[in-house]
């Protein structure tokens, strides 16, 4: 199959649309023979330097061991629990009640979907974010930003909610049996989270601040230049948490202590890593992790992420700090919604960090720092406040446009 490379005489933006019109995905490229990577999937030298973890080999990620912890090691699980995402921002569990095989399933069935061939794929492929199960390269949103190399296959629950018909039968009875070990797990985590925090075990549950879930299988295809780029870039992410489930290739890497540390693959484990909107409503008890991904030029690396972000009923609904978690010291962000949240991470793209602009002291300050990008970014929020309510968003179209999603 012959995938059109894109001219380098164009612009990367382009370049990049160009590529997306394909619906290829990264695989399609592999499989064309590429031995030079397309210059939109470049990363600049710094961001592609190599693990530091070698040189200190005392950096590991937190393990935390699940078993017995509806009984006699509750508090101990718990106080991991808070040390871990207090300290790192994520950890790994074990004796988490998920069948190894079904996490071995959920992998290979992942893999067989990204590896079928590209004309069954491209039936699914989209950048339309109201479809529940899409099927893209990149990251969700297109920008000019270096592309990361993987294909990703998305599922989105609403409140928990997908028809199965519309998940592909190559991978159907996976997801499904996937997701609701998933619904249990989440269940778990908000209820040991919550008692990290000194609340009542409940407490996330009540807020519905974990309700929904996106399930996303990446794939991660050989490169030729593995050396120029990333499979995913240094980013934070914006769920309140994200489980992930990876096979034994590794390349996920953390920055701990201003050294990336590798999250070295464990057999059975889960990856438990807190998401910004944790770190918002938290006030910083809890911090969100800069991650990302390596790439490789010999294998192919598969994983499953699944993230939790409130219900449909409280996705566009103001969360704030916890207030039980005031009286330890003042709020540091101004209330929000994770809609915006959400729709700043389309608007900017991923990055290590998307809660400088919802904290009380730095508005200001960012905005005369960068005041196009400022202006961009406010008008795509009008905009996707205003259609959420039903007014047209005509006025904002040429704004919302500059920056490329």
């Amino acid at each position: 199959m012959e995938v059109v490379i894109p001219n380098a005489a164009n612009s990367i933006a382009e370049e990049v649309k160009a590529f997306d019109a394909t619906k290829t995905g990264v695989k399609g490229l592999v499989e064309s023979g590429v031995t030079k990577i397309p210059r939109f999937f470049v990363h600049p030298p710094e961001d592609v330097q190599k693990s530091s973890s070698e040189t200190d080999t005392s950096l590991q990620v937190p393990i935390i061991d699940l078993e017995g912890f509806e009984s006699s090691r509750r508090l101990e699980v718990v106080n991991e629990i808070r040390k871990a995402s207090e300290e790192w921002g994520i950890f790994q569990i074990v004796n988490h009640g998920i069948p190894v095989t079904l996490l071995d399933e959920m992998l290979a069935g992942a893999k067989r979907f990204h590896e079928q061939p590209q004309e069954v794929k491209k039936e699914l492929y989209t950048r339309d974010h109201k479809k529940q199960v899409k099927f893209y390269y990149g990251s969700a949103g297109l920008t000019i930003k270096p592309s990361y190399w993987k294909d990703s296959l998305a599922f989105n629950y609403p409140d928990g909610k997908l028809d199965p018909e519309l998940i592909p039968e190559i991978i159907r009875e996976e997801i499904s049996e996937y997701f609701s070990y998933m619904k249990k797990i989440g269940k778990i985590l908000s209820e040991l989270l919550s008692e990290a925090l000194g609340l009542r075990h409940d407490y996330f549950s009540s807020i519905e601040c974990m309700e929904s879930k996106v399930i996303v299988c990446n794939y991660y295809p050989p490169c030729p230049e593995p050396g120029l780029a990333l499979g995913a870039s240094n980013h934070t992410d914006q769920a309140l948490l994200t489980i992930l489930g990876q096979d034994n290739l590794g390349g996920l890497q953390v920055l701990h202590q201003n050294q990336w540390v590798d999250v070295n693959p464990i057999q059975g484990a889960l990856t438990v890593n807190i998401g910004d909107f944790m770190q918002l409503i938290t006030n910083d008890k809890f911090r969100s992790v800069q991650h990302r991904v390596l790439s490789v030029e010999v294998g192919t690396r598969i994983s499953v992420t699944c993230f939790l972000y409130p219900s449909s009923a409280k996705i566009s609904k103001p969360y704030g700090v916890i207030k039980e978690l005031q009286p330890e010291k003042p709020p540091i962000y101004r209330e929000t919604h994770f809609a915006e949240l959400v729709e700043e991470f389309y608007a900017l793209g991923p990055r290590p960090s998307n809660l400088s602009r919802f904290k009380f002291s730095l508005r200001s300050e960012e905005s005369e720092e960068n005041p196009f990008q400022f202006f961009v970014l406010n008008c795509r929020k009008r905009a996707f406040f205003t259609q959420k309510e039903g007014l047209s968003t005509s006025s904002f179209k040429l704004w919302a446009g500059l920056t490329p999603h």
